[in-house]
């Protein structure tokens, strides 16, 4: 049931910046959303987190953007949703460590860079299709980068963090009692 809240809450914070109508809040929790959704939940379960990511992009582009919607944009994004609950499956399943959930945090939000990036550069015609012009995109793209890694690392810090915080106080609390017993 948590992955359902979290996978709610990562659909959520794709609307964010229009509840509050600033593009000024960088934070998404689609990344670290994906990754705990994938560990807690079976692999067949990660075509109910991509649903529900589609429809929150087809929202945002015709509501919140005014724009035609073109399943063709949106393609390796939506694979990239599979591949990020996929790699929370693959990699956090069971009990994750530190370093587990960092590589994850720094696979999902780098892999999304360089996937959107190609694909914004591929698509339009903002940048030329050259090398200067790809990495002109990759270079532009930088700011947005750093916010996922902080967002994709707070989300996910929080989720696998804290159950192991609160379990590791739990237990440090049952030995101190069975210390004062004895």
């Amino acid at each position: 049931m948590v992955a359902y809240l979290v996978l709610l809450f990562a659909v959520f914070s794709r609307f964010l910046p229009h509840i509050f109508s600033t593009t000024a809040i960088g934070f998404t929790a689609v990344g670290g959303g994906l990754l705990y959704f994938g560990a807690r939940r079976s692999r067949w379960q990660t075509i109910i987190a991509v649903l529900a990511l589609m429809g929150a992009d087809y929202y945002l582009t015709v509501f919140a953007y005014g724009y035609a919607f073109h399943t063709s944009a949106y393609l390796i994004t939506w694979v990239w949703y599979a591949a990020i609950c996929l790699l929370g499956h693959q990699m956090l399943s069971g009990k994750p460590s530190a370093l587990r959930v960092a590589g994850g945090v720094m696979a999902s939000a780098t892999s999304f860079f360089i996937l959107s990036n190609f694909a914004v550069w591929m698509g339009s015609f903002m940048y030329p299709h050259t090398v200067a012009g790809l990495s002109a995109c990759y270079i532009a793209a930088i700011p947005f980068y750093a916010n996922d890694v902080i967002s994709t690392a707070i989300t996910a810090g929080a989720l696998f963090g804290l159950p192991a915080l609160a379990s590791s106080v739990v237990e440090t609390m049952r030995e101190a009692q069975g210390n004062h017993i004895a």
